[in-house]
């Protein structure tokens, strides 16, 4: 058993772009400029986005964090988006979610400039991945695919389940897995809630991502032997012996499951180092789209 270790491929990913970045001061031009709209104060969404910031005075980049109140209108945050679209001097940004309930996400996704959006989740980005055309992809699917190239993972005419069917990772990362491409060439099957007897499919995976947010799904009995298994699943929960008061758990009972598995991501620092990673690389991006 293989365990991947996403940070250590996420420090890789980010030394690749500083140099890069360096290079660009060299020649006299200025860094890459992200920017994070923030509204309200939920301490996940804070925590988030300061990881980002971090992640981006790593890279050299030059970064902006927007702080809008939780009662900030819905044409408020439309005319900050209407803004940053406008600058120049912004390469690409995101508008932490979740939103306060008063605000249409989809709305706010939708007002984005495509080609601002690093978070890959406007439609003409989501419609020109599906098509197999350039496009920002959202973090984690590409984090998640990131890891299959640098281990090595073989994907071509292996049977993948990806358990969970959300915009932000099921739906992306099963065209990714569907693409004429390496990795790619997967046969992809999608369950999720309504899925009645999952252990069925997932018992059939070669490669198997979870992303649903329900500790310990997947149990041993689940999988298949040399299975890879990527869980994205991470949840909190009470832990009298941590000093925070809580823990991390993935989809996967990972103690019952990694014995079976050819390659597995632990919970923390698996597929969650990679999200940033990837955000910084769709970033350097859009600055050399400009």
């Amino acid at each position: 058993m293989t365990l991947i270790d996403g940070k250590h491929i996420s420090e890789q990913i980010i030394g690749e772009i500083a140099r890069e970045v360096d290079a660009l001061a060299r020649a006299g031009r200025r860094p890459p400029h992200l920017v994070a709209v923030l509204v309200g104060h939920d301490g996940a969404s804070e925590g988030y986005v300061a990881a980002k910031m971090r992640a981006c005075a790593r890279c050299g980049f030059r970064s902006t964090t927007l702080r809008l109140e939780d009662d900030v209108t819905q044409q408020q945050l439309l005319d900050t988006v209407a803004r940053l679209n406008a600058d120049d001097t912004v390469d690409g940004f995101i508008v932490q979610l979740p939103l306060p309930p008063h605000i249409d996400e989809q709305l706010i996704i939708e007002a984005i400039d495509y080609r601002k959006d690093v978070d890959g989740f406007h439609p003409v980005n989501v419609g020109r991945v599906a098509l197999g055309l350039p496009g920002f992809v959202a973090a984690t699917p590409q984090g998640i695919i990131t890891l299959m190239e640098r281990y090595g993972i073989a994907t071509a005419g292996r049977r993948c389940v990806v358990v969970g069917r959300s915009n932000i990772v099921g739906k992306p990362v099963a065209s990714l897995l569907m693409r004429k491409a390496q990795p790619g060439n997967c046969t992809v099957t999608i369950c999720h809630s309504a899925t009645p007897h999952l252990e069925q499919f997932t018992r059939q995976a070669d490669i198997l991502i979870t992303a649903v947010g329900q500790p310990g799904l997947v149990t041993a009995g689940m999988v298949r032997p040399g299975v890879a298994v990527f869980d994205v699943g991470i949840t909190r929960v009470p832990s009298s012996s941590t000093p925070s008061g809580w823990h991390l758990l993935g989809d996967v009972d990972f103690d019952s499951v990694a014995p079976l598995c050819s390659f597995i991501t632990p919970i923390p620092g698996g597929v969650g180092p990679m999200t940033i990673a990837s955000l910084m690389q769709n970033t350097l991006r859009a600055y050399q789209n400009q």
